[in-house]
């Protein structure tokens, strides 16, 4: 157990947990509803410091983080844990695990792995990183030491005073909303009782200047509403800009929604096109393996700059100082194109 950052002792042994959106107040011996996070004695630990679940290597493409050292790769780490409840939860043996497990993965094991696999970086993912937060701000840290860089693939739920400490040592996110951010549909699927932090996190990682991407999981009937798909992109391009990349990605039936079926292919580019017509300019259509909404083309003359098959980076189409070829155009890109060998993705345990 690691003593939690950024919670406050209350009257009767009882603490405020200020991590998350949730802010949970954990009286003696309860644990706040990630159920990783224990309240001892008036202090507030985390269960799953150092206790990795998962571990891969994984491309950075399947964050999916498209404009942020492409063709990299990172080592993902996750624990047990979330802050949701998602019905459609892909990792939900894991997310979903009541009981403390996984094997012992230090902060420094994790660097040294990192670098023994050829990683360019440390990716926080599978579950919600914002739970194993004292873990994940540890390793970023000796992370940033040895020339790695960090990403969260989050959905997003942290406190401003969370993304505020982790910042200095965090340079990218992958923040995933699920049904356009359509409050009903959180509060109904996710058991999230309201979605203002999610876009309160969004403004402070503006902010502090981390570079930031959009998914927003299509949930057919239940959450594929073309209209909030506009709200959304709406709100993106207001408030993080309108070269912020923007994911849409299809739904696959899992965990309690095994009946729903899979997205359909129309519903997608529908949702694509009301994106664009906002005036986001790079817009991606993810889970379709092919699909040339998978690649980012040149918002000024269509010129095609990165085809891709999946996670793979199929085709580089860029000057080396990233600008269009055809009409010089920056694009904004952050980092640089990494060449990979390796097949992926790879577990280490």
């Amino acid at each position: 157990m690691r003593e939690a950052m950024l919670y406050e002792k209350l009257n009767d042994k009882k603490v405020r947990c200020s991590l998350c959106g949730r802010r949970c107040l954990i009286s003696e011996d309860e644990t706040g509803f990630c159920l990783v996070r224990k309240n001892k004695g008036g202090v507030l630990y985390s269960l799953v410091y150092g206790k990795v679940i998962s571990a891969c290597v994984d491309p950075i493409e399947k964050k999916p983080l498209y404009h942020f050292n492409p063709g990299s790769s990172v080592l993902s780490i996750a624990t047990v844990g979330c802050n949701f409840r998602c019905q459609f939860c892909d990792n939900w043996m894991i997310s979903q695990e009541k009981k403390i497990s996984g094997h012992n993965f230090p902060p420094e094991a994790v660097v040294t792995a990192a670098r023994d696999n050829g990683c360019q970086g440390i990716s926080y993912t599978y579950t919600e990183p914002t739970i194993f937060f004292e873990y994940a701000y540890d390793t970023a840290k000796l992370a940033h030491q040895v020339g790695f860089f960090n990403t969260f693939v989050t959905n997003g739920y942290m406190s401003p005073e969370a993304v505020k400490t982790i910042a200095p040592y965090l340079d990218a996110v992958t923040v995933d909303f699920k049904g356009g951010g359509d409050p009903d549909f959180y509060r109904a699927f996710s058991s999230v009782p309201s979605v203002d932090p999610i876009f309160e996190a969004l403004k402070e990682m503006k902010r502090n200047g981390i570079h930031i991407e959009i998914t927003n999981l299509v949930v057919p009937k239940e959450g594929d509403s073309i209209e909030q798909i506009r709200k959304l992109a709406t709100w993106i391009k207001d408030n993080l800009g309108e070269d912020t990349p923007f994911h849409l990605l299809r739904f696959h039936p899992d965990y309690k929604m095994t009946t729903t079926p899979s997205t359909p292919i129309e519903t997608l580019e529908k949702a694509y096109a009301a994106a664009k017509s906002i005036g986001l300019n790079y817009v991606f259509i993810g889970n379709i393996p092919g699909h040339p909404a998978e690649n980012t083309y040149c918002p000024e003359c269509n010129t095609l700059l990165i085809k891709r098959h999946g996670f793979e980076i199929a085709k580089w189409n860029l000057t080396r100082n990233l600008h269009c070829p055809v009409c010089d155009k920056e694009i904004p890109i952050k980092g640089k194109l990494h060449a990979s060998g390796y097949a992926y993705p790879f577990s280490l345990f």
